[in-house]
């Protein structure tokens, strides 16, 4: 990487805090942002695959560790801000990835589906960013990722209340820019398309699902994990100072076709 690269896109030195990173795009982000420098804290609730996803980042050079947690509790949110920061120093970059997607027509939709939706959507990446974001501005230079959903900006495919969640990330992730932003904390959203993840798996085994998805795009293909992988650096790094309050569509043309 020539200097001048470095200087715009070189993570070193940089600690990254990534929510369900543990697989899909998560993992995606996760790998990218260490593969640029940054040492890697996973969030997520299975052991195993956390596990797993620490040893492939591993077998890439990258820095990583990982604590198992529900961000649909708000203790185990607080025991994340507590711990993560003992592996590898203070979190520099805070991507809000995990995500719970309940697809039942919206009348079958239970107040629990709700609150559940809504603690890991929404609730966890505020509490999360109300926790790191002040440190990051104190110390003069952060970065906070959330990730969104065409849901929060088209209804389609039962979209329930993982829509509306969605819809207030991005609103979120504006109130967040207007907090921080003049401290050198930038924040936005990354919009996918249909990617082909563990948290589509659901929509996926629906017979033409996957295909007419596709379709929605202008590349003629649904998205991968390693799709997010440039938006990510690019939104974690230097070259996007400038950059805040907006959401970057990693998706194929889904959103304009």
């Amino acid at each position: 990487m020539s200097s001048y690269l470095e200087k715009l896109f070189s993570l070193s030195g940089r600690v990254a805090l990534v929510t369900g990173g543990s697989s899909g795009i998560g993992y995606g982000i996760a790998e990218a942002l260490g593969r640029a420098g940054a040492a890697v804290v996973l969030v997520a609730r299975d052991e195993d695959r956390l596990e797993a996803a620490v040893r492939s980042l591993a077998g890439h050079g990258v820095r990583a560790a990982a604590v198992s947690a529900d961000l649909g509790d708000r203790a185990a949110v607080a025991r994340v801000c507590a711990e993560a920061p003992g592996f590898f120093g203070e979190i520099d970059i805070l991507v809000n990835d995990a995500g719970v997607n309940i697809r039942r027509p919206m009348a079958e939709l239970t107040p629990d589906d709700y609150d559940v939706t809504v603690a890991v959507n929404l609730t966890a990446p505020f509490l999360l960013a109300g926790h790191f974001g002040p440190r990051m501005a104190a110390r003069g230079w952060g970065r906070i990722i959330n990730v969104g959903s065409q849901q929060a900006i088209s209804a389609f495919g039962d979209s329930g209340v993982y829509g509306a969640s969605k819809a207030a990330i991005c609103g979120l992730t504006r109130s967040q820019a207007e907090a921080w932003s003049a401290a050198g904390v930038t924040s936005n959203t990354i919009m996918p398309g249909f990617v082909l993840t563990p948290l589509t798996e659901p929509a996926q085994a629906v017979p033409g699902r996957t295909e007419a998805m596709a379709a929605r795009t202008m590349t003629g293909r649904n998205g991968l994990p390693e799709d997010f992988a440039g938006a990510a650096v690019f939104l974690a790094a230097d070259a996007a100072a400038y950059v805040t309050g907006q959401a970057v569509y990693v998706d194929g043309g889904f959103s304009v076709h």
